[in-house]
């Protein structure tokens, strides 16, 4: 297959596949564990459950800060109950780490300083465009945090930003651990990743330029921390395993030749994650810090040159469990890879995880769905602190019961005839490049899908899901329970379509969607009927804010046993003369948006599951179904860190797509939904999938995403979105209206849609009819303005 050089590299540095005994193993000093961050949601979203209620006025402050405390208090109570020698504090946040940076540096920009809102509700009009109090405004832009499928509030800054400490909020924090009885170690963003990160508001500038002003904030933070009673500070800088430019490799130089002469005493741990150093290792290496923490999980045995490069004095955390999978770690083969480098550094060497536990769920032991074989694979949080504390022992030369049987579990999934299924690998090695050709190119696709689809110029559309409703979230959950049987809830969600597509048909959309009653997850719900895959009941995951999702697991080889959305599809289009799109989510999300399987290249796994959707693709068009949504708002944060793998990966990222789709004869129409992510740098991918319809995300940035139109002669339709879903703002016809004439600017008016950025399951109906209402509104003046042209 394509991706046989990655193959051999994977199964090279994957420790599954390394079997290293230590034996007799005895060091004086005792190697320490801490972590980079803890989950905040709580294990039963606790979290998402207080905002949401805050948000909705039925709570107030007090008791949403009470949870707040009462989650933290957990937090560093777990991890000082799994042998933690430091309790990690202000990786809890109330929406987004990388916002509370921002209101900790005074980072707010001018449209939500105007003083109609106290600091607290500031922040979350910052974060949504709305607090419980003041006006509305628009939010903050929210994109990826690296190539995790976690979303951060992106930083604002002009050209004579001013940066103002606000460290309440830390500074309590850790009183409040501190008073606990705990040892602390506070975490915070470094300022060369925080500028990295950052957008610049309003003008282009050189963001480099305030790092100067923005190290005197830092000094006085350290300098206030200082007092504090704590001896170590970690401080963030992933983007030191990006391929950066000469200049912002020098400003790292600056900034910790600053901070490392603030003479506060504190130790600073500068911490990456994410990958392997590489380009920047030297550059590192020869930082002035007290100590370093490498990934070893994605960043290989970086580690161990790394240790060799440092003074006896300075500490070097290793995250060798793994903080973005679920997966049980082989404790057997890990303490191998670092025995050398414990022999060096004695009690100079930390064990972590690779990185913050944030992107794993909180705890295995609420889950009883799970097979007993099943479940002995699997470590979510708090079963990876245990990990840590075993993998000290290990280190320590102690043998348990525990390592032996830590050991046979990992040994055992390598081995299970479940995850392998012959009839699948011979498919994907089966594949040949026609299997991702349309047949017709675009321009003459597009001809016959207008004749058989009939639509208007701008047409309007959503883009999937409609209001989940709390009665509509009842009937799953009895039915799931078995206290509904299949023809009772059939009969109810068929009810719940046949009411979305009325509600549509009044609003006067013209291609409509069946509102996706029946599915809990736009990845879970696949992740449920395909085989390879499985679900958990608890093993929920911050998205951002109070957004929590479940990923499926994938452990094994994916196969479709029957049609997963055929049958609800049919019978939406059954209810109306205008066309009802068939809605999928494409092979390359359900890859990045589940916990996936670490023993075979991703590629050859999106490659098994965009078979499996290629099967449902075909099986919809003859139900009957004209148009065809296959979701891939994951196809950007998939993308390496480094760009110089991007080509591999987009090679086959959008074959995969193309697989998925290209099933379906030149009348059918395949639309396909991004959101929330930077596309510049990838559009002649994005128009290599070659979807007759796209849809993407664009008013949070104010149309600036399409300004990539203005060098890129993107060749089929899409559609901007023209109003925000995320927040609960209501855009009026005249706003619907500004942005489409601005995106009419750069693409021609014949190939543009009218739609929503993303789907609408997480808003209520009201404002839903209110917005479509508007925006079909706005589509009938710019058809009317074109008429009269």
């Amino acid at each position: 297959m394509i991706d046989q050089h990655h193959n051999q590299r994977l199964f090279r540095d994957n420790p599954l596949s390394q079997r290293t005994t230590l034996q007799n193993y005895q060091q004086e000093k005792m190697v320490k564990t801490h972590i980079p961050g803890f989950p905040r949601i709580g294990a039963q979203r606790e979290l998402k459950f207080a905002l949401e209620n805050y948000w909705h006025g039925k709570s107030s402050r007090n008791e949403l800060t009470d949870v707040a405390k009462t989650l933290r208090m957990q937090n560093w109570n777990i991890q000082a109950e799994s042998g933690m020698d430091l309790v990690t504090v202000n990786d809890f946040s109330l929406y987004d780490q990388v916002l509370d940076h921002s209101v900790l540096l005074g980072v707010v920009p001018q449209r939500f300083s105007d003083g109609s809102c106290d600091s607290f509700d500031n922040y979350f009009r910052m974060a949504r465009g709305r607090a419980p109090s003041g006006k509305a405004t628009r939010a903050c832009e929210m994109t990826k945090w690296f190539d995790t499928n976690y979303h951060y509030l992106v930083p604002e800054l002009t050209a004579t930003q001013q940066f103002i400490l606000n460290p309440e909020k830390l500074l309590a924090e850790i009183t409040e651990a501190q008073q606990a009885g705990h040892r602390v170690k506070p975490v915070i963003i470094g300022p060369v990743t925080y500028l990295w990160l950052a957008k610049c508001a309003a003008q282009t500038f050189d963001k480099l330029t305030l790092l100067p002003a923005l190290l005197e904030s830092y000094k006085g933070l350290l300098n206030l921390l200082s007092r504090k009673n704590i001896d170590w500070l970690q401080i963030d800088e992933p983007a030191l395993v990006l391929e950066l430019p000469p200049k912002w490799q020098e400003a790292y130089r600056e900034a910790y030749q600053t901070l490392s002469s603030s003479g506060t005493g504190l130790k600073l741990m500068l911490t990456t994650y994410f990958g392997a150093l590489d380009s920047n290792f030297d550059l590192t290496a020869y930082l002035p810090v007290d100590g370093f923490h490498l990934d070893a999980v994605r960043g290989g045995d970086e580690f161990i040159r790394f240790s060799e490069r440092l003074r006896t004095d300075q500490v070097l955390s290793v995250g060798v469990i793994d903080g973005r999978n679920i997966w049980k770690t082989d404790i057997t083969a890990a303490a191998g890879r670092i025995k050398p480098v414990a022999d060096q550094r004695g009690d100079n060497l930390w064990l972590s995880s690779s990185c913050s536990l944030l992107h794993v769920p909180v705890d295995l032991e609420q889950e009883t769905g799970f097979d007993p074989e099943l479940y002995s694979w699997l470590a979510f949080a708090r079963q990876k602190l245990a990990e840590l504390s075993l993998l000290k022992q290990a280190i320590e030369g102690k043998n348990s019961p525990q390592l032996a049987a830590n050991l046979q579990h990992v040994t055992a999934r390598t081995q299970s005839q479940r995850v392998h299924r012959i009839e699948v690998k011979r498919r994907v090695n089966g594949l040949m490049p026609q299997d991702g050709e349309r047949g017709l190119p675009y321009a003459e696709r597009a001809v016959k899908q207008q004749q058989k689809l009939q639509l208007p110029a701008f047409p309007t559309t959503t883009i999937g899901s409609f209001p989940q409703t709390s009665d509509i979230r009842s009937v799953r959950a009895r039915f799931r329970r078995g206290e509904l049987d299949e023809i009772s809830y059939t009969a109810i969600m068929q009810a719940e379509i046949k009411d979305c597509i009325e509600r549509q048909e009044r609003y006067g959309l013209d291609m409509l969607v069946h509102g996706e009653p029946e599915r809990n997850d736009m990845v879970e719900y696949f992740g449920e009927q395909l085989e390879g895959y499985t679900t958990s009941q608890l093993g929920w995951v911050q998205s951002y804010g109070s957004r929590c999702v479940k990923p499926p697991i994938i452990y094994g080889d994916i196969l479709r046993k029957e049609a997963m959305t055929v049958g609800w599809s049919r019978y939406a289009q059954s209810l109306s003369n205008k066309p009802v799109k068939g809605m999928l989510t494409g092979p390359v999300t359900m890859l990045q948006w589940a916990f996936v399987r670490d023993d075979q290249p991703r590629s050859e796994t999106c490659l098994q599951i965009a078979l499996a959707l290629r099967d449902e693709v075909v099986d919809l068009e003859q139900a009957g179904i004209a148009a065809i949504q296959i979701d891939e708002p994951a196809i950007r944060e998939g993308l390496p860190l480094k760009q110089s793998e991007w080509e591999f990966y987009l090679q086959w990222a959008v074959y995969a797509f193309r697989v998925s789709a290209s099933g379906v004869q030149p009348e059918t129409q395949i639309h396909t939904h991004m959101c929330y992510a930077e596309f510049n740098d990838i559009i002649q991918a994005i128009a290599d999938m070659d979807a007759d319809v796209i849809t993407i995300e664009t008013s949070r940035s104010n149309m600036e995403l399409l300004e990539v139109f203005t060098e890129f002669n993107y060749p089929n339709e899409i559609g901007p979105g023209v109003y925000d879903i995320h927040s609960p703002n209501t855009p009026t016809v005249e706003q619907i209206q500004t942005l489409i004439e601005k995106a009419a600017t750069l693409i021609p008016a014949e190939r543009l849609w009218i739609n929503p950025d993303c789907g609408l399951k997480t808003r209520g109906w009201d404002e839903v009819a209110t917005s479509l209402i508007n925006m079909v509104a706005a589509a009938k003046i710019l058809r009317e303005q074109r008429l009269a042209a």
